[in-house]
């Protein structure tokens, strides 16, 4: 009990960094579709959404969407990505799950041979390397699950700088309906940030709730689940577009951060959280989790311009959806498929059942 409030109070300055950080996703929209929508200037952000402006007009001038009943023929090839993506990830970390269950006792003598080596060298102080191995062996199984995506976030933000990077930049780390590249962009989207402080917020929410997600899905399952919903967010932020004609482009992991959240609320309803800057104030997974979707709710009806809400709702209906009956549905049934690849893996030779297995 005590752990679950410590650690949630890191994570529940969620409510308004999320809600900033997507809003950061759609203050670098706004502007880039002056052209296609009435000109209204940003509210903050002015000498970045500036910039943003300057770089992207140009790639978009050839975008117009396109106003015609026809134009939900645009999202065929979006959904069947977005249902042949979530298909693949989930295979991916089935098989990686046997994997990894398969090498687990060659990696058990392998560290036993390291630490016996270790106590046969002299110990250097003050050796980097060993200070990293330290710390990185002091995190939790999910913080070492999300460092990589933190990592790969990094790096994207770093190419937003490089001004010859930009029109591919926009190309295809920026998803959009109304863009000739549709389908690429609904994953790499994910992983891309303009703005400092809307990637600083998304990782760090991220790395807040990554150590509940993880123990509860383990972390193949997780990885499958973070990057369908990187997927599935953008495709529903796709489809409000063409729905109601608001198109621009969209950036930022809040879509699948929204869903790991959701998911974890949806999993342990009772866990107290509290805002970071408001320790005092406490209150239940549950009622944050209705909350935040009653105002992405009001916002997508309202039309709110400021943050990408329907991609927030795609992602927390998607994390309640797993936690309630994905997880049943797509995960409980893997072990054909497992037993499908070890007898290919093995030559047809016999199946072990016991080869596959791993968090429930």
């Amino acid at each position: 009990g005590m752990e679950w409030n410590n650690f949630l109070c890191v994570s529940s300055r969620w409510p308004h960094s999320f809600q900033q950080r997507r809003g950061f996703r759609k203050a670098s929209r706004k502007p880039e579709t002056k052209k296609v929508e009435e000109v209204q200037p940003p509210p903050t952000e002015s000498s970045e959404a500036a910039i943003h402006r300057r770089t992207s007009t140009p790639h978009l001038d050839q975008q117009a969407p396109s106003s015609s009943p026809r134009a939900f023929g645009r999202l065929v090839r979006p959904f069947v990505f977005t249902v042949g993506f979530t298909g693949c990830s989930f295979g991916s970390a089935a098989i990686w799950q046997y994997e990894s269950l398969k090498s687990r006792v060659q990696s058990y003598l392998n560290d036993m041979r390291a630490d016996w080596l270790e106590k046969l060298r002299p110990q250097k102080r003050g050796d980097v390397r060993k200070e990293i191995n330290q710390w990185w062996n002091r995190l939790s199984e999910g913080q070492k699950t999300v460092t990589g995506i933190i990592a790969a976030n990094a790096i994207v933000f770093c190419c937003w700088r490089v001004p010859s990077l930009q029109r591919s930049m926009i190309k295809y780390f920026t998803a959009n309906p109304a863009s000739k590249t549709l389908c690429s962009p609904m994953l790499l989207s994910t992983f891309s940030h303009f703005s400092f402080f809307h990637m600083a917020a998304n990782m760090y929410v991220l790395w807040s709730f990554s150590t509940s997600a993880v123990s509860m899905l383990g972390r193949e399952q997780f990885m499958a689940v973070y990057l369908s919903a990187g997927v599935i967010s953008t495709f529903v932020s796709y489809v409000s577009k063409m729905a109601t004609g608001r198109f621009g482009p969209s950036l930022g992991a809040s879509g699948a951060i929204m869903t790991v959240l959701a998911a974890v609320c949806t999993k342990m309803p009772e866990a107290k959280l509290a805002i970071i800057f408001l320790p005092m104030f406490t209150f239940t997974a549950a009622n944050a989790l209705k909350a935040i979707v009653a105002m992405d709710t009001a916002g997508l009806v309202l039309g709110w311009k400021f943050f990408d809400h329907a991609a927030h709702l795609g992602g927390a209906m998607f994390g309640i959806w797993y936690v309630l009956f994905g997880h049943e549905l797509i995960w409980k049934n893997r072990e054909p498929f497992v037993k499908l690849w070890h007898n290919l893996r093995s030559r047809g030779g016999p199946g072990r059942g016991g080869d596959q297995g791993g968090s429930a």
